[in-house]
C-alpha cells in the first residue's frame, strides 16, 4: 500500500476533521466492497505461527503421500517466517520460541532441506541454545513420538477409558474446553497405538533424524513434570496428577484392559459422529490432524470418505501468495463477516452489501440437533453462530452477540431479522455461567485445576467466563433493548435479569488499574474495549448507574494513561505474561480502534484523546492499488488463541476496527 496523502494538522478544527474522517472512511468502504466475496461474505487470512503448517507436512510423511506437492511453496513460507537468528517465532517481533522452531526445523528436513545449509544451520544453533528438543511442549512431543524421535515413554499417559467416564462426572472429556475435547479424544486412540511412522532415513522407535537437535542425544527420556518432592511443596493438585499419571505408565496406560476395546470404539464413534458432512473436525487444524491420525490407526484407509474429506477440508486451510504455502489454525470468515458488516454500518455505508452479507450471516445460524453445548444444557434453544465455514457442534457465544448487533446496526427495526435474533439472544440467555459471565463455547466449563494435569503444559483445558465476551453479550442486549422493537416481553425481563448479573460479574473482574484482561484479543485494551462498550448502553439506569459509572471513570483513565505520543494505542503480547506491560507497545490500527470505540462510548472527559487518536488512524491509513481504496498495515499480531502460548494474527483486524472507531466519531459529532 501507498501512504495515503491525507495529512493531518495537529491543531485541526472539529469541521477539518470531520471531513477527513468521512473522505477516509469512503476509502476504507470502497477497500471493504472490493474484498467481499461474491456471494456476501469476507474471509481474511487467519495468521498463527510455523507448527501449523509444520504440522501439516509431518501429517503427509505419517501418512506416505507425496512430499513434492507444493514443496518449494511450503519452503517459501518456512524461510520468510524465519527470524534473523535462525528461529521462529510465536508471533512477528517476538523472540524465537523453541518447540516452534524444532517443529519448523523437522518439517524443513522433511521437505528435503539439506541440514547443512545455512539457514537449517542457524535454525540448530538457535534451538541448541536453548535447550535442544528437551525443551519443546507437550503437543511437540507427542507428534515427535509418533515418527521415533521422542520416547514416548516420556509423553503423559492418556487411557482411552477417559471417553466413558460419565458426563456428569467431577472429569470426564465435557469439563474440558472444546478445543482441548475435540482434539484429546482422537488423541486418545493414537495414544493407544503409539505409532512409529517413516522417516526418510527409515522406521525406528530410536531414530536419529534429528539427533542434531539434542543437546545429549543419548538421554531423550526427559521428565515432563517437575521432581514430585518439589510439587509436593508447591502445588498438591499438580503432584495427585503426576501420582495418578506415574500409576497409569505403571499399569501400561490401562492397554490390556478388559474395557480397552469398548473405550477405542466409543472413541471412534464420537470422531465420527462430530465431523462435520464436509470433512472438517471444530473447525480447527489439531482435531483434524489427530482425527485422521486416529481413523488410520483403527484401519481407515485414505480412500475411506471420513480420511479423504478430511484431508480435503484441511486442504481448505491452506493459503498461498507470494510468501508461499502455509496451512492456517482455523478459518474465521463468520466473524470477518459480521466485522465487516459493523464496520460498514458504523461508518454509515449501510446498503445491499451489507444487507447480502446479513442474509450470508442468517444461513449459518445453528438451529440443528448438533452441539456439545447439549450435554449440559439440552433443554436451551438452539440458534448460535459459529466462527468458521463448517462448525455446526461448537457455536459460539462471541460469534453469536456479535451476529446480534450486525443484525440491529444493519436493520434496526429487525424487519427481516427478528426471528434470527430472538433465537440467537435465547441461546446466549442459556449459556449465561453462575458467576454472571459468559465463556466462549461452554457453559460452567470453569474446573481450572484441569490444567494441573501433566498435558496441560499450554494451560488451556478450560473455558470460564470472560470479561471480553461478557462486555459483547451486555452490548448486544444493551443495544437490542433499545428502541421500539416488539420483543416478547418474557425475553425482555430474561435480558434484563442476565444484564444484573454480568454487570456485578465484570464489576468484580475490573483490574485495579481500571482494565480488563482480554482473553481473545491483545489484551488488556481489547478486553477493557468490550466491557466499556457493553457497560455504557447501561450507564443511564438507575440500578446500574452507581456500579457502571465507576467503572467507566476507572477504565477510560487508564485508556487516557496508556495513549502512546503518537496518539495511537498498542499492547504487546507480552502483557499476558508480565501484566505489568499492560497497555504498552508500539500503536497499531486495531488496538488504536479497540481505544478509540471505548472512549467514544462514554466520551466525557475523553475529546482530546479521542481527537489524537482519530488523527493517528487518518495519519496511518494507507491507499492501495486503487486510489479509492484505502486500509490500514499491521504487522503484529493483536488476536489470542491462548495466552502465552498460541497467538492469531486476523488479516482484517487492521480494517474494520478502524472504521468502526472512525464510524462512530462520525456519528457522534455529525456527519460531514
Amino acid at each position: 500500500m501507498a501512504a495515503n496523502t491525507i495529512c493531518v494538522n495537529s491543531k485541526s478544527t472539529a469541521a477539518n476533521l470531520l471531513g477527513q474522517v468521512q473522505h477516509a472512511l469512503r476509502q476504507a468502504a470502497n477497500y471493504s466492497i472490493q474484498h467481499q466475496h461474491q456471494d456476501g461474505h469476507w474471509c481474511g487470512e487467519l495468521k498463527s505461527n510455523a507448527t501449523i503448517t509444520a504440522e501439516y507436512v509431518m501429517l503427509r510423511q505419517a501418512l506416505n503421500l507425496d512430499m513434492t506437492v507444493d514443496r518449494n511453496e511450503l519452503v517459501a513460507w518456512f524461510l520468510s517466517d524465519q527470524n534473523p537468528d535462525g528461529s521462529w517465532s510465536l508471533a512477528p517481533g517476538d523472540p524465537g520460541e523453541i518447540s516452534t522452531s524444532v517443529e519448523a526445523y523437522f518439517a524443513l528436513k522433511l521437505l528435503g532441506v539439506e541440514p547443512d545449509t545455512s539457514i537449517m544451520r542457524k535454525a540448530r544453533d538457535f534451538i541448541i541454545s536453548a535447550g535442544g528438543v528437551a525443551k519443546v511442549r507437550i503437543f511437540t512431543r507427542f507428534y515427535l513420538a509418533t515418527f521415533g524421535l521422542f520416547p514416548w515413554s516420556a509423553t503423559p499417559e492418556l487411557p482411552a477409558e477417559l471417553i466413558m467416564i460419565p458426563n456428569a462426572a467431577f472429569i470426564s472429556i465435557y469439563r474440558l474446553a472444546s478445543w482441548a475435547r475435540s482434539t484429546i479424544v482422537p488423541l486418545l486412540i493414537v495414544s493407544h497405538h503409539r505409532p512409529i511412522f517413516a522417516l526418510p532415513n527409515g522406521k525406528s522407535d530410536i531414530n536419529d533424524f534429528l539427533d542434531e537437535l539434542w543437546v545429549i542425544p543419548a538421554q531423550k527420556n526427559v521428565p515432563y513434570s517437575p521432581p514430585f518432592r518439589q510439587l509436593v511443596k508447591t502445588d498438591a493438585v499438580a503432584a495427585s496428577f503426576v501420582v495418578i499419571d506415574g500409576i497409569l505408565h505403571i499399569l501400561g496406560g490401562l492397554r490390556n484392559s478388559p474395557t480397552r476395546y469398548y473405550a477405542r470404539r466409543s472413541c471412534i464413534d464420537w470422531i465420527l459422529e462430530h465431523q462435520e458432512t464436509e470433512g472438517d473436525w471444530a473447525g480447527i487444524f489439531p482435531p483434524m490432524h489427530v482425527g485422521i491420525l486416529a481413523l488410520c490407526l483403527e484401519g481407515y484407509t485414505l480412500k475411506d470418505s471420513p480420511v479423504r474429506k478430511g484431508l480435503e477440508a484441511i486442504e481448505r486451510f491452506a493459503w498461498s501468495d507470494e510468501r508461499g504455502k502455509r496451512v492456517q489454525a482455523c478459518v474465521s470468515p463468520v466473524w470477518d463477516t459480521i466485522l465487516s458488516t459493523i464496520g460498514l454500518c458504523d461508518a454509515n455505508m449501510a446498503s445491499h452489501h451489507t444487507a447480502h452479507a446479513i442474509n450470508w450471516i442468517k444461513d449459518r445460524q445453528i438451529c440443528g440437533p448438533e452441539g456439545d453445548w447439549r450435554v449440559l444444557k439440552p433443554n436451551i434453544t438452539a440458534g448460535g453462530f459459529s466462527f468458521e465455514y463448517f462448525n455446526r457442534w461448537y457455536p459460539d457465544v462471541d460469534d453469536t452477540a456479535a451476529a446480534v448487533l450486525a443484525m440491529i446496526k444493519q436493520d434496526p427495526q429487525l424487519k427481516d431479522s427478528l426471528l434470527p435474533v430472538i433465537k440467537a439472544v435465547q441461546w446466549i440467555l442459556g449459556m449465561q455461567n453462575n458467576n454472571g459471565g459468559w465463556g466462549a463455547f461452554d457453559i460452567h466449563n470453569d474446573r481450572l485445576f484441569l490444567n494441573k494435569i501433566p498435558f496441560s503444559d499450554m494451560e488451556a483445558l478450560c473455558d470460564p467466563s470472560t470479561a471480553d465476551v461478557t462486555g459483547r453479550v451486555l452490548e448486544a442486549f444493551g443495544l437490542l433493548c433499545q428502541g421500539t422493537r416488539k420483543l416478547p416481553v418474557n425475553l425482555v425481563s430474561d435480558m434484563s435479569a442476565a444484564c444484573n448479573r454480568a454487570v456485578l460479574y465484570l464489576n468484580c473482574t475490573q483490574e485495579a488499574t481500571g482494565a480488563w484482561y482480554g482473553r481473545w484479543g491483545a489484551n488488556y485494551i481489547y478486553g477493557t474495549s468490550n466491557v466499556v462498550c457493553g457497560l455504557a448502553l447501561f450507564s443511564k439506569q438507575e440500578n446500574y448507574k452507581q456500579i457502571v459509572a465507576k467503572c467507566l471513570g476507572l477504565a477510560h483513565a487508564w485508556l487516557r494513561e496508556i495513549q502512546n505520543p503518537d496518539g495511537g494505542w498498542g499492547e504487546t503480547l507480552e502483557s499476558y505474561r508480565k501484566p505489568e506491560l499492560a497497555g504498552h507497545g508500539p500503536s497499531t490500527a486495531s488496538q488504536t480502534g479497540w481505544a478509540l470505540m471505548a472512549l467514544l462510548a462514554h466520551p466525557q472527559h475523553n475529546q482530546k484523546a479521542i481527537q489524537s487518536g482519530v488523527e493517528y488512524l487518518l495519519r496511518t491509513q494507507a491507499l492501495s492499488d486503487c486510489a479509492e481504496e484505502a486500509s490500514w498495515p499491521e504487522s503484529r499480531y493483536t488476536g489470542t488463541g491462548f495466552p502465552n502460548h498460541f497467538f492469531l494474527g486476523y488479516s482484517l483486524y487492521r480494517h474494520y476496527f478502524p472504521m468502526m472507531a472512525l464510524g462512530r466519531y462520525a456519528g457522534m459529532h455529525g456527519r460531514a
